[in-house]
C-alpha cells in the first residue's frame, strides 16, 4: 500500500474483511493515524455492475470486502491473499461462485496442505510475485446443481403415482430413463415461469424437476444420511445411465484437490491435480464390493435419492451450505467453467508431492536393516573373530560382526595350498545342534522273531 505501483502514484488498494472495520485488534483508527495518506480517495476499479455501495464510497486504499461484492463483483480484485489453513482456501472458493482471481495462500494454520507459503517469508513473497510475476496452477472445481422435484401433474397420472409410492415401486418412477434421458424429465426456468418438455405422459412416469441452487465446491461434495438412523439409499447415474445403487452411510464425490479430504478417509485414491476426474468413493458402503472409482470430468452424474428410501440424505458442498435432499430429488454434478487458480512457488514447481510427504507422511517408515552390518568401529576391525564373546551376539549386537567375503584366501590374496575340513570346522561335541538323539524304544514281539530267525 505504500510503495507507488509502476506508472501509478498510489501503491495497491487493499480490502479487507468487513468484520475488521470496527474491531479493536485491527485499530484502524490507529493506522489512519499513522498513515493518513492511505485514506485519501481513489477511484475504485471499473465493474459491470455498479448498484454495490463499495463502487459509490470515497474511502481510501483500505476498504471492507463482504460477500456481496465477491459474488457480484470479483473483478474487482487483482488477487487474492488467505492468511490460514486450507480451511480458508476453502473459505475463499465458497466466497467466489464464479469467476476467482489469483489466490496466494500463506500457511498459519496445522496442515497447511493447500497453502505452500510460509507466513515468515511474506514480504520477499510478495516482492518477487508482484515485480517479476508468478506461475498458476488451475485447481479443477465442479458444479453441484440441485433439482427438486415438482409435483405438478394430472389427476390420473397423480392416482397412479400414489399407487406406486405405497407399494414402494421405484421402478415405476425412474421408468424410460435411458430411453429418454433426464432431459425428459428436468424443467429449465424461462421467461413465463417453469417450462416442461413436449412429452406424452406415459413415456416418462416419474417426477419432473427443477434446479432451483447450484453451487462450485473445490474439495467434495458429500451426500449422507444426517441425522437419520437408517443406511442410505442412492441410486447414482452417470451420462444418463443407471451406474449403482449405494447403500451406505453416504457418498463423496470429490475433485483431485479434494482426494486428500474426506475421500482419502473413506479409502479413496490419492489423485494429482492434473488429472481431470471425479472420485465416487462410498462412505461406509453396506457391501463388500463397492470400491472407490475415478471417472472422466466430461461425465454427468447424478445422487437421486429414490422414493422407497426410508429417509432424506443430506449434502453439504466443501463442509458448507448443508442442505436437505428429499425423495424424488437429485443432485447433477458437472465440471465447473470457473476453475481456481493457485499461485505455485518457484522453488517447488511440484508441491503437491511436497505436501503429501510433509503432511500425511506418505509411505514413511523406518528401513529394513540388511542381513550383514558393516562395522564402523575402529578399535574392534583387528579382533580375532576367535576372541567372539558370544554374549555380543546374543545381545542383539549384529554390528559388531564382521564377515570376511573370501575365507579360503589369504590376506595378500593368494589362496591356500591346502584345506582340510576338519581344521575349519568347529568341534560340536557329542550331541547335534538340535539336541541329543532320542532313546531307543523297546522292541515288538514281530521284531524280536524276525532278528531269532536271521541268527
Amino acid at each position: 500500500m505504500t510503495h507507488r505501483r509502476e506508472g501509478h502514484n498510489r501503491g495497491l488498494i487493499v480490502y479487507v474483511d468487513e468484520q475488521l472495520r470496527h474491531s479493536k485488534r485491527f485499530d484502524a483508527a490507529g493506522i489512519q493515524e499513522k498513515h493518513p495518506n492511505l485514506f485519501e480517495p481513489v477511484r475504485p476499479k471499473e465493474s459491470q455492475n455498479k448498484t454495490h455501495k463499495c463502487l459509490n464510497s470515497n474511502e481510501g486504499q483500505l476498504r471492507y470486502w463482504d460477500s456481496e461484492m465477491c459474488t457480484m463483483h470479483p473483478y474487482l480484485f487483482d488477487f487474492v491473499i488467505t492468511l490460514g489453513g486450507d480451511g480458508t482456501v476453502l473459505f475463499s472458493s465458497w466466497l467466489f461462485q464464479s469467476n476467482v482471481p489469483p489466490v496466494i495462500p500463506f500457511s498459519l494454520g496445522s496442515l497447511g496442505f493447500l497453502t505452500p507459503f510460509s507466513f515468515e517469508n511474506y514480504k520477499p513473497t510478495l516482492e518477487h510475485i508482484l515485480s517479476k510475476g508468478t506461475r498458476l496452477h488451475m485447481r479443477m472445481r465442479f458444479r453441484a446443481t440441485v433439482y427438486r422435484a415438482m409435483d405438478n401433474i394430472d389427476p390420473a397420472t397423480a392416482r397412479e403415482r400414489r399407487k406406486a409410492l405405497q407399494k414402494g415401486d421405484s421402478d415405476y418412477m425412474i421408468r424410460n430413463i435411458s430411453k429418454r434421458g433426464w432431459c425428459a424429465v428436468e424443467m429449465h426456468p424461462g421467461a413465463d415461469g417453469l417450462e416442461t418438455p413436449d412429452l406424452p405422459v406415459q413415456d416418462v412416469h416419474c417426477f419432473k424437476t427443477a434446479p432451483v441452487e447450484s453451487f462450485e465446491f473445490l474439495n467434495d461434495l458429500v451426500v449422507d444420511r444426517g441425522p437419520s438412523p437408517y443406511v442410505t439409499m442412492l441410486e447414482v447415474f452417470s451420462d444418463d445411465s443407471h451406474l449403482t445403487t449405494a447403500q451406505a452411510d453416504g457418498l463423496c464425490i470429490a475433485t483431485p484437490t479434494g482426494s486428500t479430504a474426506y475421500s482419502l478417509s473413506a479409502g479413496g485414491s490419492l489423485v494429482h491435480p492434473s488429472i481431470p476426474a471425479m472420485l465416487i468413493t462410498p462412505i461406509c458402503a453396506h457391501t463388500l464390493s463397492f470400491r472407490p472409482m475415478l471417472v472422466p470430468d466430461t461425465m454427468e452424474l447424478r445422487i437421486a435419492v429414490p422414493f422407497n428410501s426410508r429417509s432424506n440424505a443430506w449434502a453439504s458442498f466443501d463442509g458448507r451450505g448443508r442442505i436437505e435432499i428429499r425423495r424424488g430429488d437429485h443432485i447433477k454434478v458437472t465440471a465447473s467453467p470457473y476453475p481456481f487458480p493457485t499461485v505455485v512457488p518457484e522453488d517447488h514447481p511440484n508441491p503437491w508431492f511436497d505436501s503429501v510427504s510433509r503432511t500425511l507422511n506418505w509411505n514413511q517408515r523406518k528401513h529394513q536393516m540388511g542381513f550383514v552390518t558393516l562395522n564402523t568401529d575402529s578399535s574392534k576391525k583387528d579382533q580375532d573373530p576367535q576372541d567372539l564373546d558370544i554374549d555380543d551376539v546374543d545381545s542383539g549386537n549384529e554390528s559388531d560382526i564382521e564377515t570376511d567375503p573370501c575365507p579360503l584366501e589369504d590376506k595378500d590374496g593368494q589362496g591356500n595350498e591346502e584345506f582340510d575340513i576338519d581344521e575349519h570346522t568347529p568341534s560340536m561335541g557329542t550331541q547335534s545342534v538340535s539336541g541329543p538323539p532320542p532313546a531307543p524304544g523297546p522292541l515288538s514281539e514281530r521284531h524280536m522273531a524276525t532278528l531269532a530267525n536271521q541268527e
